[in-house]
């Protein structure tokens, strides 16, 4: 065991790390008062004095004035419901897919996947480029079972267009009651037509982990996901991979979407020492970053062969931790560029049934790259194929463990 440091074996075998609050990618919003909106009041408290919402006003009335339905069985939108509408343009002028208006049905909803009532087909997605991009599909989900996978576009959700689509509405939409079905039409890169799929929903069980061991001695930790006893877990697979008495670490982060900020802070922290930067979390110029360091559990050595894996579908957490542990020079990282979502979200309630996911902040790695902006590149690009996939092949896991066994 020489890659370990002295004090390894204790802290490893003997010592249950006690995990703090997490973060799942959006902090929950101050409780502020709710503002009711009761008609419409052209109230200046708040008022912007640099805008001029006299063209705002002007189409407001005009539709009172003119708007006549196409339908003769259309019902009427009444003006609370416009102003929803005007609050959700207002979110969409600025082209984050992150930042989203919740009207009371959709704001209930959401309420309910925060508390984790999951049924569905298991996976992450995204409203980006006009249609609704497959973050990952999760490990043994029946989205992941019928072939969907990282980087797909979803251009059709039961034979709907999704080019206007929400993230949230397109979960919306996608999720539904277990043994349901719903029909996706998938556009693939290196695909020559689109592809329909279709998901049968079922209870969804996030898995965390699982390792194994590959011949060569590479010992392989599989991350699906950083959950609230993700750190736990990882603890265990750590003190696994130190019985084995292997010095070769193969950490596979591919079509992990991420979730609490502290998980990833945690794993990094038995790589790194004290008080290193493992990311750093950026406001714009209203405010200073802030800056999130390792505690330090540093229990390997320079003898430690170490390898990550990510991909297409590696985000979020995923793509801090690998980031965090490759600029520090403690881990080579191989495969595909990662997705690039590094932003915060806060939830703020607009009134006591409306609520607003606003982006706050962004996060950049130790050397200030920005997530979002860039994803992370891997010191070795290994392209994964369809062709590769459907052969039983993986060059990506084949040149780590080349690197690791040389």
């Amino acid at each position: 065991m020489e890659f370990l440091k002295r004090h390894a074996a204790l802290l490893v075998l003997g010592v249950i790390i006690a995990v703090g609050s997490f973060n799942l990618g959006f902090n929950s919003g101050e409780n502020s008062p709710s503002t009711t909106v009761a008609g419409i009041e052209n109230q200046t408290e708040g008022k912007p004095v640099d805008v001029d919402f006299a063209p705002f006003w002007k189409a407001w009335n005009l539709i009172d004035e003119k708007y006549v339905s196409a339908s003769t069985t259309a019902q009427k939108v009444d003006n609370q419901e416009r102003v929803w509408g005007a609050i959700q343009g207002l979110t969409v002028s600025l082209g984050d897919p992150y930042t989203v208006f919740f009207p009371p049905v959709e704001s209930a909803l959401f309420e309910s996947d925060i508390r984790g009532n999951f049924e569905g087909v298991g996976m992450e997605v995204v409203a980006k480029d006009g249609a609704i991009i497959v973050i990952a599909p999760l490990k043994d989900s029946p989205a992941s079972r019928a072939g969907i996978m990282a980087g797909d576009r979803i251009v059709k959700i039961n034979n709907k267009d999704t080019a206007n689509l929400s993230t949230e509405k397109a979960v919306q939409i996608i999720r539904g009651p277990k043994g349901t079905s719903v029909a996706l039409t998938i556009i693939r890169n290196g695909a020559k037509e689109p592809l329909d799929i279709k998901v049968v929903r079922e209870v969804i069980n996030i898995p965390t982990l699982s390792t194994r061991e590959l011949p060569g001695g590479v010992f392989v930790i599989e991350l699906y996901s950083f959950s609230a006893q993700s750190p736990n877990f990882f603890r265990a697979a750590l003190r696994e991979f130190i019985l084995s008495d292997s010095d070769k670490l193969l950490l596979d982060l591919r079509g992990n979407p991420g979730g609490y900020l502290e998980a990833a802070i945690d794993m990094a922290s038995w790589f790194l020492p004290p008080s290193k930067v493992v990311v750093r979390e950026d406001f714009g110029p209203s405010r200073e970053e802030k800056v999130y360091r390792s505690k330090g559990y540093d229990i390997f050595n320079e003898a430690l062969k170490f390898v990550i894996l990510v991909d297409r579908g590696s985000a979020s957490a995923s793509e801090i931790l690998a980031g965090a542990l490759a600029e520090h020079g403690r881990a080579i990282l191989v495969g595909d560029k990662t997705f690039g979502k590094g932003s915060v979200q806060e939830l703020v309630d607009i009134t006591s049934e409306t609520s607003l996911k606003i982006t706050i902040a962004r996060w950049l790695t130790p050397n200030g790259l920005s997530i979002s902006q860039d994803g992370i590149e891997p010191q070795f690009l290994v392209k994964y194929s369809t062709a590769d996939r459907e052969a039983g092949r993986d060059p990506q896991l084949q040149k780590a463990v080349e690197i690791l066994t040389q």
